[in-house]
């Protein structure tokens, strides 16, 4: 087993491309977006999407590279709105009800923490019915920390107390997953194909799950 459930007491997980499919992200950003942009300001589509690459590229792995409040201010469209144009996109990964209803059975405390921005996380709640699943949401937009920075953890423990040494945290972020370890986080699991229109990704030196399947909890805990 990858994982033996009597180590852990509290599951961290990731939303986009842990929990949901990240091919809803990938097309929106890098086809969508674009589309619609080039028809708002009447350019090439090509030209759209090189512009709006170049601009996120720049921003990686900060806190405006996820807030849509950021993006829709700098392009000057209104990003949500064109987000739910496609939630119908909005998928789970395989297996992602089972391994939630596996934990909740189980006695384990269930804590989302994304970079998604207030307003992705709310569509996504909608479109999955995934929120009454968690004992807490927490978006790092509460405190303006990603996950990528190690601090990003103390504001998560303010939020949803957790023993690092008895948690799991499942992301497919590696440098989330580096920010975690070094942290003080016991157990990692990475993602083998967060876009499941995606070639498997390198995980580094992580253990990752091809499917939830692969960790499902068999039974209750132990009092």
């Amino acid at each position: 087993m990858i994982i033996d459930w009597r180590d852990i007491d509290t599951v961290l997980l990731d939303m986009d491309g842990t929990l949901l499919d990240l091919n809803f992200d990938n097309y929106f950003w890098l086809e969508y977006l674009p589309q619609r942009y080039a028809q708002t300001f009447d350019m090439d589509a090509d030209e759209a999407r090189a512009m709006i690459n170049q601009k996120t590229a720049a921003l990686e792995g900060t806190l405006e590279w996820y807030s849509t409040t950021y993006w829709s201010e700098a392009l000057g469209i209104d990003v949500v709105a064109l987000k739910h144009e496609v939630r119908h996109l909005v998928q789970e990964l395989p297996y992602c009800h089972e391994f939630l209803d596996g934990l909740k059975h189980a006695g384990k405390d269930i804590v989302m923490v994304t970079n998604a921005h207030h307003d992705s996380l709310n569509l996504k709640m909608d479109k999955t019915g995934l929120a009454h699943k968690f004992d807490k949401l927490i978006t790092v937009h509460e405190f303006s920390l990603p996950k990528e920075d190690i601090r990003c953890w103390d504001e998560v423990q303010k939020r949803h107390r957790f023993d690092p040494a008895r948690t799991l945290l499942i992301d497919d972020n590696l440098h989330v997953l580096k920010s975690a370890q070094r942290y003080g986080i016991a157990h990692l699991l990475a993602i083998y194909r967060p876009d499941t229109k995606a070639p498997i990704k390198d995980v580094e030196h992580f253990k990752a799950l091809h499917s939830f399947d692969e960790i499902l909890p068999v039974e209750p805990s132990q009092p």
